[in-house]
């Protein structure tokens, strides 16, 4: 196992105990993780975008417990406006360096924000995170097609949304 490998794990497992038995939580980011590493390992990203990545998708959701708490709910600005701090504690121990945990946090605090994607690991994180939410939600056709005309980018991601929702091919 590399040494990433191993980081990610530890990550994996450190957000498993900060769900604090929560299964819907744990099953969730498990998901956006496996769609995100998958997207990523297929759209070539490098080295070090494929573990940024990983990482944001594994804590995309961190603000989630406060947000019940403080909100009642977990609207997705308030889990924007509520997780830099999070993020910043959760990765004090994890080794990597501080550009990668800066990334890491913009990421996470932005990933329900769809405009102004500056970057190949923030599309991916969408499109991974809108998968597995879109079945959660149990969203219509006519909002997943639209998601996929607005939100999709990369290869893997339409082909994955549209098998997944088996939607009707693009037209081109």
């Amino acid at each position: 196992m590399t040494e990433i490998q191993k980081n990610i794990n530890n990550v994996l497992t450190k957000m498993i105990v900060y769900s604090d038995g929560n299964k819907h939580d744990i099953a969730h980011f498990l998901k956006v993780y496996s769609y995100a590493r998958m997207i990523g390992e297929m759209e070539n990203l490098t080295e070090r975008q494929q573990e940024t990545l990983e990482i944001a998708a594994v804590i995309h959701d961190i603000a989630c417990p406060v947000c019940r708490e403080k909100y009642g709910d977990t609207n997705g600005s308030n889990q924007e406006k509520e997780s830099p701090e999070l993020v910043e504690n959760f990765l004090k121990d994890v080794e990597i360096d501080t550009e990668m945990k800066s990334r890491i946090n913009y990421l996470v605090s932005h990933h329900h924000t769809y405009t102004n994607v500056d970057g190949i690991d923030y599309r991916i994180l969408l499109e991974a995170d809108f998968l597995v939410n879109a079945d959660e939600s149990e969203m219509s056709e006519a909002a997943i097609l639209t998601a996929r005309e607005r939100v999709f980018k990369t290869n893997t991601g339409k082909k994955l949304l549209t098998s997944i929702y088996k939607l009707p091919a693009e037209e081109a």
